[in-house]
């Protein structure tokens, strides 16, 4: 099967700085993927290689195994990005912006498309509105319908949904949904962790030009074994059996770690032994949060 996305020891240099550094990436039709990592981890950087926007110092890049360079007008034709900036065109409505931008890959007669995403994006009332009249939630929707315009593929959402409305995140989510179910291949950068973690089958981590972690979400997340018992005793006082279990405490309310389930029924053995009371549990699991946040601690010499 013919990769959507395929990376070979890419590199991009500025100067002496270093953007990428020897990616090695495959994301296969059909995967809804994450894209995570700080500002400056070379996400962008990446994503403008991938749309022809930069070229690479070295390695290569194709789109449905389609090079960005030697085929790039056919692997520009299978991918859809929309970028983090507001980038728009003040002298036309949004119906124009989309007609205009279907003639960029020469098709025509593309109206019944063009009034699905309108509508899918709450977009419709707007369709004849000049595009400097609209709010800046509503410009966002108007580079995601621009990106999704020729059907692409392959489709790169690059902060999709950085200030705007909780409406919006909704919808966009139930429409890129359903393209991914219908065999398109999502790939999403995000700030919003939960996001990525409700959403994406697979995820990679980049840091500082590197790939920091390559897994699935359901691994990655599980990779942590950083469990809290959270506890509401009936004194503010553990028994000496826990008394140097990891962990800490504000007045009634206990939070002790664990690394597996086993302990949980160690920790409450103990406590009933002792006749403390337990008047409010729960368990909080590691969250994508918790693994970035790890990835992020690790020093770059770590980074295999």
């Amino acid at each position: 099967m013919t990769p959507a996305i395929e990376v070979r020891q890419l590199s991009k240099r500025y100067g002496k700085l270093v953007a990428l550094d020897n990616i090695d990436l495959v994301v296969q039709p059909g995967e809804f993927f994450a894209l995570l990592g700080p500002n400056g981890a070379g996400k962008t950087t990446l994503i403008s290689i991938l749309a022809g926007l930069t070229r690479a110092s070295q390695g290569s890049a194709r789109v449905m195994g389609y090079d960005v360079l030697s085929g790039y007008r056919e692997a520009r034709k299978r991918l859809g990005v929309v970028p983090q900036e507001l980038v728009y065109d003040p002298f036309f409505t949004v119906r124009e912006m989309l007609v205009i931008q279907s003639g960029y890959f020469g098709i025509r007669c593309n109206d019944a498309w063009i009034d699905e995403i309108l509508q899918h994006l709450d977009l419709a009332d707007k369709a004849h509105t000049n595009v400097r009249a609209l709010s800046g939630g509503m410009k966002r929707r108007l580079l995601i319908a621009q990106a999704l315009v020729h059907k692409p593929p392959v489709i790169i959402l690059d902060e999709p949904t950085a200030g705007v409305d909780v409406d919006l995140r909704q919808s966009l989510w139930q429409f890129i949904r359903q393209l991914n179910l219908e065999g398109h291949t999502v790939v999403l950068t995000t700030h919003y962790l939960e996001e990525a973690e409700a959403l994406c089958n697979r995820v990679a981590v980049l840091k500082q030009g590197r790939i920091a972690a390559l897994d699935s979400m359901h691994n990655l997340v599980r990779s942590t074994r950083d469990y809290t018992l959270e506890l509401r005793l009936s004194t503010d006082t553990l028994p000496s059996g826990l008394g140097t279990w990891p962990g800490g405490h504000d007045g009634c309310l206990h939070n002790l770690k664990i690394k597996n389930y086993t302990e949980i029924e160690k920790i409450l053995s103990v406590l009933r032994q002792s006749g403390i009371e337990v008047l409010d549990m729960r368990l909080l699991q590691p969250d994508l949060e918790t693994v970035f946040m790890k990835i992020m601690e690790t020093d770059a010499a770590g980074i295999s």
